[in-house]
């Protein structure tokens, strides 16, 4: 525990007591945190950070900066309960303040300052407010049944002395249920709490009243409203919540971070914050982190230092050499070339078609690198035969090239894939100062790389396919706390983005050799290359870097248009918007191939849900007996 001396007490003379609960999965403590509670410390007379679960050393360098006591506790109980023991463990203490406020590291602040939303509400009459509200619903969203009472939202609650020093305040805490999960924690806590100490005599007020606001819930649906009113709070609610949800409501993640921005918070805090805690693909959904580009040359480009670049191309299509390095030659001439070959591939052919290609006149350096055949691969030749390049500090960034030609079932589709991924990362030198410009922009940017193709690929909707559970376990080695997709990882399928080297610290962690690629048939659906590849983005983000999709004005225009189409005749049969056609058939399961049991399933799975286990065991024990039989049939010696 720390007890450092208290912060200074505001000019008005208002003692006020912070109580601020913090839940970290590392066990850390954000830049975003620290930076809240350093904007509070003015206002403060002290502030006390609870930490629901561990805390590192580093963690708690970064919370004794910026508070004056430090209470660590098992994580249970959410926030509500964090807040119980803090009050516990101050005991008579409480008495000493004025006005307590209870919050949580559930937002990004002081976006606008905290000084005079503290001044306006310290002119109420109220016993207890809250920043933000929540009108009442009915039926209650949660339940679907009953009233979601009228409410001042959890995340901030200031209360007075009269109400903090009385039987009610103390019986309220006492008597506190038990919140094993989310739901309880809104249902027992948040959505009575108002009502509760209101039928006890006690009055309450809001800073920013949901009735002034076009929704119910501002927080969640208005927060640019919120902000230019003078709310020092953003919720990190709208860049982490169900993207298709967010749609559905028009809330666009992008256009707050560029009002944020305006309002002077730094918004690598928040990126930084995305990229380590939320799933990279719902991190770029959310805030629209694609950036479609021209090959003009930028004005606030133009005047960029040129960063050091290596091209590091990996050959596994001799055939396709010459069109990879074509692009290539639209770096900067600054740049060095570093090109890695299997053993399968004649080198010296590669150095010929380097030289007829003249390479040497384009690039500072080249130098052809020759890879094993045994576990070669364009995963290993990164991380085995250049891990010098990725270790050393010799360069700012590194492209990643694959000169190889995709393998479909279709001529179209290869051609269409081959030129994607060149296009969207090279596709002219205007187009490639655009990008350097990106990341000379963002510190925090740790890599970019095109979006998932829908031409000629089955990626989206299946991005994971069998090889998730060996991502997980690889992700667990490496300490990869990043929560997953659950569809589809965002990745640079094909191999192909520009990132920096320190980026992809956390895939080093282990010394790789050529041997761990090895396709044996107990890792031939998940292949360690093909696994590695989906990590990257969180890789990434583990470092605390994000990583955005970049795509050419040509393909934004090509896939843009069919992705509207595709989605249109998806839609046609299932009513509603598409967060609920998307829950629809989610309830529903697999189509599977359409057969009638595959319907009948679903069927049941929507209206007789309790009778789905049941008859998937039936099914499951007739399996088991005709496949023994058949075996029985056709494997008896």
């Amino acid at each position: 525990m720390n007890t450092a001396p208290g912060g200074d007490a505001e000019e008005t003379g208002v003692r006020r007591l912070i109580i601020l609960v913090v839940w970290d999965r590392r066990g850390g403590v954000e830049p975003y945190v620290s930076r809240a509670l350093e904007g509070l410390r003015p206002h403060s007379a002290h502030v006390l950070a609870v930490v629901n679960g561990s805390l590192t050393d580093d963690g708690r360098a970064r919370l004794e900066s910026v508070t004056d006591e430090i209470l660590v506790r098992e994580n249970r109980g959410f926030d509500i309960w964090g807040h119980k023991d803090a009050l516990d463990h101050l005991g008579g203490r409480i008495d000493e303040y004025d006005e307590l406020v209870l919050t949580n590291d559930t937002w990004f602040g002081p976006v606008r300052p905290y000084s005079p939303v503290f001044e306006r509400m310290e002119g109420s009459g109220a016993d207890f407010w809250g920043m933000t509200d929540h009108a009442r619903e009915e039926p209650n969203p949660f339940t679907g049944t009953g009233v979601l009472p009228y409410h001042l939202q959890s995340f901030w609650i200031a209360v007075r002395r009269r109400m903090f020093t009385s039987d009610q305040w103390r019986s309220y805490w006492r008597d506190l249920p038990d919140m094993p999960g989310y739901f309880d924690a809104v249902l027992r806590h948040e959505a009575v709490f108002t009502q509760h100490f209101a039928d006890a005599g006690f009055a309450h007020d809001v800073a920013f009243p949901s009735s002034d606001y076009p929704t119910d819930h501002p927080a969640l649906f208005n927060p640019d409203l919120l902000l230019r009113d003078g709310c020092p709070l953003l919720k990190r609610r709208p860049f982490f919540h169900y993207p298709p949800f967010l749609d559905r409501h028009a809330v666009i993640g992008r256009e707050l971070l560029d009002d944020v921005a305006a309002y002077g918070y730094p918004t690598a805090l928040i990126w930084k914050d995305l990229a380590r805690n939320v799933a990279p693909r719902v991190a770029n959904a959310n805030a629209a982190a694609l950036d479609v580009l021209t090959g003009r040359l930028a004005v606030d480009v133009a005047s960029e230092a040129s960063p050091r670049l290596a091209a590091i191309m990996h050959v596994e299509d001799l055939g396709a050499l010459a069109d990879t390095v074509a692009y290539a030659k639209r770096l900067p001439a600054t740049s060095d070339l570093i090109v890695t070959v299997p053993s399968t591939i004649d080198a010296v052919e590669v150095r010929a078609g380097l030289e007829h290609d003249r390479a040497h006149e384009t690039f500072s350096r080249v130098e052809v690198r020759e890879v094993p055949a045994f576990g070669a691969n364009r995963m290993s030749a990164l991380l085995v035969a250049c891990r010098d390049v990725l270790e050393g500090d010799g360069y700012d960034l590194v492209v990643r090239l694959v000169a190889s030609t995709p393998r479909t079932a279709s001529f179209n589709a290869d051609r269409y894939l081959a030129r994607y991924q060149l296009d969207n990362l090279l596709g002219s030198p205007g187009y490639v100062s655009n990008i350097l410009g990106l990341f000379a922009r963002e510190a925090g940017l740790g890599g970019v790389f095109p979006p998932t193709a829908q031409f000629g690929s089955t990626y989206l909707g299946a991005g994971w396919g069998s090889m998730r559970r060996r991502a997980e376990a690889l992700a667990e080695d490496l300490a990869i706390r990043v929560p997953f997709d659950e569809v589809s990882p965002l990745a640079p399928y094909g191999g192909m983005m520009v990132f920096r080297p320190e980026a992809l610290g956390v895939l080093l962690r282990r010394d790789w050799r050529y041997e761990d690629y090895a396709i044996s048939p107990a890792v031939a659906a998940a292949p360690l290359a093909e696994v590695q590849e989906r990590l990257i983005a969180y890789a990434m983000g583990e470092a605390g870097y994000h990583c955005r999709t970049v795509l050419s004005m040509e393909h934004a225009d090509i896939s843009h248009t069919a992705m509207e189409f595709a989605l249109d005749q998806m839609s046609s049969t299932t009513p509603g918007y598409p967060v609920e056609q998307i829950q629809f058939l989610q309830r529903a399961g697999r189509v599977g191939t359409g057969s009638a049991w595959d319907l009948a399933r679903m069927y049941l799975r929507l209206n007789h849900p309790k009778a789905v286990g049941a008859v998937a065991s039936t099914a499951r024990r007739m399996s088991r007996s005709l496949s023994t039989f058949g075996g029985d049939r056709g494997g008896a010696k």
